[in-house]
């Protein structure tokens, strides 16, 4: 049995004119995440239950984090594989507090809309389904029958399937993905925005025309043994703290490591390893060798300043720096490359930057000189409005110096939420190839659409202008992940239903259509029984490693379902008994659905034999493999991008989004930022001493955020977010950070990145203005 803790209505309230800040860290780690993590582990879950939980996190035998997707290193688990972030993920989910029909009873939606995300989240699993109906003021129970039968009803009644809007989060399994997809196309539309739209769609996109494939090279053992180390655009110590281990391990065997970020954060300074002696009682392991402060949206300048530097380089002495052989037999323009390189203005490319012209210099010399280099990238690159031009120009660069296809370099885009890279290969795609929805076809005997449906942009567009009138989340938060937060707010209330599938409160419950349904999941920690007996899922990590993971936790509620379970009962209502797609049997035994994927999905074949293996297995990557590339010349393709850099306007700041180290994607785990010196709040925003200055502001004051967006008549349209404490923080001139989803509602809908329509988050430009009130 579990123990249901009930939680006060003011105990996870708080005051942000509360917050302390102190000095910033300067390491990761260490001796606090330890106890950190085992605080949050007892208070949520009770010490036997984190005992356990913890025992089995990322284990063979266990259950896969359902935080980031950083891989284990093969063949080398520890007896302790998770971080402080990781383990805070699993109290949130394994937490012994509940939220059940009493809880809606006693709280109505007006009540619930004026507390924080932090307090929604604290209260608990949800143990029952539960109905909005129309013109109600709160949520009260309703069966699972029913519940499926509503939805059913109300997607007969759309005016067509293009109407229906069906989001994912990155924590579903790949066989959840596989059946929720399936329900979809079978249903008739391809409108599926899931959380890699906000995130590495641009990675995607960059990746898939330069080498063919939308996925990193590299895996961890080509990480500890490569000689170069790029880190752009990513901050490992709060957002994939196991990725540290990792590069100590590099650093040990010889690797250079050079950090490029706005931000100096701690995970990139130095990490103390808690499971060795001298994490606990000594300084650490030096994780950058190189620290480039780069200016918001610079990174593009600094890799077309760097090629031209490394062509310039072999100019000088022919064949020591271009991999002329790898250039001629694998890549396709090359010379239209070299050429607009050749004219790359190195001051601009200073500007843009904000770095000296050493420290392009000495990046430039490490290039040269290294065998094996990698580059790793998360956010910082991918939500610019020139996201994907920056991580082709990164590309450029390794196709220059032959470094696809070979042991200990490659690219390494740095997936953030456990699975997001497997629910895409499952077919949690608007634009899946032909390939794909023709085998979908024969394996189930249904016609998949072919016109491509609605990514996370598009659905808001389409549900704000009424052509999206029915939403589905699999999980996630949409209304708290996405951007612009009053237009998808008002998009999401024009709907005629809405629909969650969920395992603890969030906003996205309270921000709903005519009628609404929460559908309450089990997570990654629980134990799934289904007809058959025990089942197990399957996730694929950041490195296209798929593995078991197998819940061990008796789960809070009789009431609670599989994500699988979900998706079958509403298909059957759907569709009938009689449909083609055996939906019963899917349910029952989940062996039966990795058969079927292993027919329809390149690389799976054998699925249920190769993943009961020791450590799972590998899919396949053809540049990686064998140096095959399936683009448009059938090689990997240098990509001529003319330069673009955002220059900060008179008087303004560039504002870039992020996490604090107490929170994962829109789950707040705290209130502490432990490595950035902030604690007992979260509307901070981080500006360069400099600049609070010379705007006439002190550190510690209090300021509301505007954001400014062209409009085509030349005036600006502003979005406001109120009461943020400045900090004085070391980040490059002209630059500002703050944390989300408090500051979404500055970014505007159509601020996307070219070709990936990824929401610009890390280029807003803003102005302080002085609270005057409150």
């Amino acid at each position: 049995m579990v123990h249901r803790r009930s939680v006060s209505a003011d105990e996870y309230e708080y005051d942000e004119k509360s917050i302390v800040v102190t000095e910033a860290k300067s390491y990761a780690a260490g001796v606090p995440a330890v106890l950190v993590s085992l605080q949050r582990g007892v208070e949520q879950m009770g010490p036997g239950r984190t005992a356990y939980s913890l025992a089995k996190l990322n284990q063979r035998k266990g259950f896969d984090c359902p935080g980031c997707a950083w891989p284990e290193t093969p063949g080398h688990r520890k007896h302790a594989e998770f971080c402080e972030n990781g383990a805070k993920a699993v109290a949130e989910e394994a937490t012994r507090r509940t939220v059940g029909p009493d809880f809606f009873a006693t709280h109505s939606i007006d009540d619930l809309l004026g507390r924080t995300e932090y307090w929604l989240g604290q209260q608990g699993r949800i143990t029952h389904p539960m109905v909005l109906r129309p013109g109600a003021t709160h949520y009260e129970e309703i069966d699972w029958d029913s519940a499926e039968r509503m939805i059913a009803d109300e997607l007969r009644q759309l005016s067509g399937p293009e109407q229906a809007i069906f989001y994912t989060s990155g924590r579903t399994s790949n066989e959840a993905a596989f059946l929720y997809q399936l329900l979809i196309r079978s249903y008739g539309t391809n409108n599926m925005p899931d959380c890699s739209n906000m995130c590495h769609e641009s990675s995607g996109s960059a990746l898939s025309a330069s080498i063919g494939i939308g996925k990193g090279s590299v895996s961890v053992p080509d990480i500890e043994n490569a000689d170069l180390i790029l880190i752009a655009g990513q901050n490992p110590g709060t957002n994939h703290p196991r990725m540290l281990s990792t590069l100590e391990k590099a650093k040990g065997n010889g690797a250079r490591v050079i950090a490029i970020n706005p931000l100096v954060e701690a995970g990139l300074r130095r990490f103390k390893d808690p499971q060795k002696v001298g994490g606990v009682v000594g300084d650490g392991v030096a994780i950058a060798d190189e620290y480039l402060q780069i200016r918001l949206g610079g990174d593009m300048a600094l890799f077309q300043g760097l090629g031209k530097m490394l062509v310039d380089a072999d100019d000088k002495a022919p064949g020591t720096v271009i991999d002329r052989a790898f250039v001629e037999a694998y890549t396709a323009g090359f010379d239209e490359w070299i050429d607009h390189i050749r004219g790359v203005d190195m001051d601009v490319v200073l500007e843009a930057t904000g770095l000296s012209m050493r420290e392009i210099r000495d990046t430039a010399e490490a290039l040269i000189r290294s065998e094996k280099t990698i580059v790793c990238w998360a956010m910082g690159l991918t939500q610019q409005t020139h996201g994907v031009a920056t991580i082709e120009e990164a590309v450029n660069l390794l196709l220059l110096r032959g470094m696809i296809g070979k042991p200990g370099a490659g690219v390494c885009p740095v997936r953030g939420h456990s699975n997001v890279q497997g629910d895409r290969t499952m077919g949690i795609w608007e634009k899946m190839p032909e390939s794909f929805l023709a085998a979908l076809d024969v394996e189930f005997g249904i016609h998949s659409p072919r016109d491509h449906g609605l990514d996370a942009v598009d659905s808001i567009r389409a549900m704000r202008d009424g052509r999206g009138a029915f939403f589905m989340g699999m999980g996630g938060n949409f209304v708290s992940a996405t951007p612009d937060t009053a237009v998808t707010e008002a998009a999401l209330r024009n709907c005629t239903m809405t629909v969650q599938v969920s395992t603890k409160l969030n906003r996205s419950h309270l921000v709903h259509g005519r009628s609404a349904l929460i559908l309450p999941s089990l997570g990654r920690t629980d134990r799934d029984v289904q007809a058959s007996g025990k089942q197990f899922v399957t996730v694929e990590d950041s490195m296209s490693m798929v593995h078991a993971s197998r819940g061990g936790l008796r789960p809070s509620s009789a009431f609670m379902r599989s994500e699988v379970a979900i998706v079958c009962g509403i298909a059957e209502k759907l569709f009938g008994r009689d449909h083609s797609v055996p939906w019963a049997s899917f349910r029952d035994d989940y062996d039966t659905i990795r058969d079927s994927i292993s027919r329809v999905v390149p690389g799976f074949e054998d699925f249920n034999r190769k993943v009961r293996q020791k450590e799972g297995f590998g899919l396949p990557h053809p540049p990686r493999d064998s140096r095959t590339f399936h683009t448009s010349t059938g090689k990997a393709n240098f990509a001529v991008n003319e330069l673009t850099w955002l220059p900060v306007p008179e008087g303004r700041l560039i504002l870039q989004t992020m996490r604090s180290h107490d929170q994962y994607n829109t789950t707040i785990y705290g209130l502490d930022d432990r490595y950035r010196g902030v604690k007992g709040g979260r509307r901070v925003v981080f500006v360069h001493p400099d600049d609070i200055v010379s705007m006439g502001f002190a550190d510690g004051d209090v300021v509301d955020l505007v954001s400014e967006w062209p409009l085509p008549d030349g005036t600006n349209a502003e979005r406001r977010a109120d009461q943020f404490r400045i900090v004085a923080y070391s980040t490059p001139r002209g630059n500002a950070a703050a944390y989300y989803p408090e500051t979404n509602p500055l970014i505007p809908l159509d601020h996307v990145a070219r070709k990936s329509n990824t929401p610009v988050s890390k280029a807003v430009v803003v102005r302080l203005e002085r609270r005057r009130h409150g």
